[in-house]
């Protein structure tokens, strides 16, 4: 059920209903939303088919929501989020959030989220969402992604220190800070925090990372779009006592790029995110962050911390997540996976 203002008649556009399963299941089964709840749906442009499939499932549930595309409000890359959007945000019980990124957008998805966590909007953040994960990743059974998540929190939560190889040449080291909680993302979102769709994953600020990173998956923000899957020219990366020390790969415009943003500003280069990926029912890394940070697997991310929900006490103005393949990871000297393969029963 629209209401009285919307920027776009997005009910009126037409979608291919491969996207209604992938659709039915982030306003149903991830977000739970009800008739009497309002929606504030953000779109743009690009992804204007996957925002009609959405909307069509909130009427189809007859929930009020204002739909809103970010072209028609302001000049791209934005510097700050629509004050109308933020206005509306203020009075929406839950948001999507489905968007093609751009450079330098970083800044406004914070003004966002600032709102979400400050309300405790039920908030689905689908930055760079296409019809491949739509396929796929938003097709996951996501009670069976929220039961293995479970799982692995509660061991993640009890370690001092967790270690993760690769074949490829990883070897990190993370040490714990007990006073740094433990976040789980499966795709159920909760007030408590917002997640990511599709969902599947449990991460925390650590407390100090160390060793050798091959990322022979992809790199996050922007520069996800730009080079894709890195199977064929992976990024190498040390990190010592937190922070990034050396990036060293074959596309060298790749490590001159990854470089500059991890040196945005101080913090910029510092571990902010120890992640676990979750999905189990994802197959491999596709070259799309939003879905292949889910993939199972560690993956860290530098800058902000998302210190609202971790605890962390420092802050910066970037996050740009980095991702491997088939991965090996002990828990305390308990080996929870091998070679991509959890060895816990969903």
């Amino acid at each position: 059920m629209k209401t009285d203002i919307c920027n776009r008649q997005l009910d009126t556009i037409p979608f291919d209903p491969e996207l209604s399963p992938g659709a039915h299941n982030a306003v149903n089964v991830c977000l739970r939303v009800q008739a009497t709840e309002k929606v504030c749906v953000i779109t743009d442009e690009a992804s204007l088919e996957i925002a009609a499939a959405l909307v069509h499932e909130l009427e189809r549930m007859a929930s009020p929501y204002h739909a809103w595309v970010l072209e028609e409000l302001a000049t791209r890359p934005l510097q700050n989020l629509p004050r109308a959007i933020l206005d509306d945000l203020e009075t929406s019980h839950v948001s999507i959030f489905a968007v093609q990124a751009q450079r330098n957008e970083l800044q406004s998805r914070m003004q966002m989220t600032d709102v979400v966590n400050r309300r405790k909007i039920r908030h689905a953040h689908m930055v760079n969402i296409n019809r491949q994960i739509m396929l796929e990743g938003m097709r996951a059974d996501y009670s069976k992604v929220d039961r293995i998540s479970t799982k692995v929190i509660e061991i993640a939560r009890a370690a001092k220190q967790i270690r993760a190889t690769t074949d490829a040449g990883t070897d990190l080291i993370a040490d714990l800070n007990p006073n740094y909680r433990w976040l789980k993302t499966s795709g159920i979102i909760s007030p408590d925090k917002w997640g990511n769709l599709p969902g599947g994953e449990v991460f925390t600020t650590p407390g100090e990372v160390n060793g050798t990173f091959v990322i022979d998956g992809v790199v996050g923000d922007y520069l996800c779009a730009k080079f894709g899957s890195l199977r064929d020219n992976p990024l190498t990366i040390h990190v010592k006592g937190n922070r990034l020390t050396e990036a060293h790969s074959a596309n060298r415009e790749l490590e001159e790029d990854f470089w500059r943003y991890t040196h945005t500003d101080e913090n910029s280069d510092l571990v902010g995110e120890f992640a676990i990926g979750t999905n189990i029912e994802l197959k491999d890394v596709i070259g799309q962050i939003l879905q292949d940070e889910k993939y199972p697997g560690v993956h860290i991310a530098f800058g902000n911390p998302y210190g609202a929900h971790t605890g962390a006490d420092w802050y910066s103005s970037t996050h740009i997540d980095v991702v491997g393949r088939k991965f090996n990871i002990w828990a305390d000297g308990q080996q929870i996976m091998s070679q991509g393969k959890f060895l816990l029963e969903p």
